[in-house]
């Protein structure tokens, strides 16, 4: 999320000490003559002696405010804050390439799939007409095969018709017979 406003001046007027002045964020206001680094101006805060006192209140003994340690150099701070920060995001634009690459591989292959789903079609489709003009092509036989099939039926209806006939025939004559 980025600074805006009285938070991105803070930051901009916090990166800007000068890295000369290393007692310059002394807390306390101790100045160090012999010149040594935070670390010595931190020992001499964390050695301040604490003045406790009395309340007229009972006689409850109260401390002073505890003294901050020096804190750590901003700047070397902020540069591994944004060594971290690009670290992360650099982690994360890998992710999402590394997403979009698969995203553009599946594409792909679905693509492939299409294609050969689309010449199956064709395919498919070339066949069908074959058959339909090869069913066209015997339509002529089949409708002879039909006509057969119908005089066929007629046929058998007059055997049984003539088969019918003929036992009634023979029954007269056996009764002609007898007699």
């Amino acid at each position: 999320m980025a600074a805006t406003g009285d938070e991105a001046a803070a930051m901009d007027s916090i990166s800007r000490v000068p890295m000369s002045h290393p007692t310059a964020l002394n807390l306390a206001g101790a100045s160090s003559s012999t010149g040594e680094g935070p670390e010595g101006a931190g020992e001499s805060l964390a050695s301040a002696p604490k003045k406790s006192s009395t309340n007229s209140d009972g006689g409850v003994e109260t401390a002073e405010e505890a003294v901050e340690p020096a804190e750590p150099d901003i700047n070397e701070l902020c540069t591994d804050m944004f060594e971290k920060m690009s670290v992360f995001l650099q982690g994360e634009l890998t992710a999402t390439c590394e997403d979009y690459r698969l995203l553009e591989n599946m594409n792909k292959l679905t693509s492939l799939k299409y294609m050969e789903m689309k010449d199956i079609s064709i395919n498919i489709s070339r066949n069908l007409q074959d058959l339909n003009n090869k069913y066209a092509s015997l339509q002529p036989y089949l409708d002879q095969i039909n006509q057969i099939e119908e005089q066929v039926s007629a046929l058998e209806q007059a055997a049984y018709k003539l088969d019918t006939y003929s036992k009634r025939l023979e029954a007269k004559f056996k009764k002609l017979e007898k007699r």
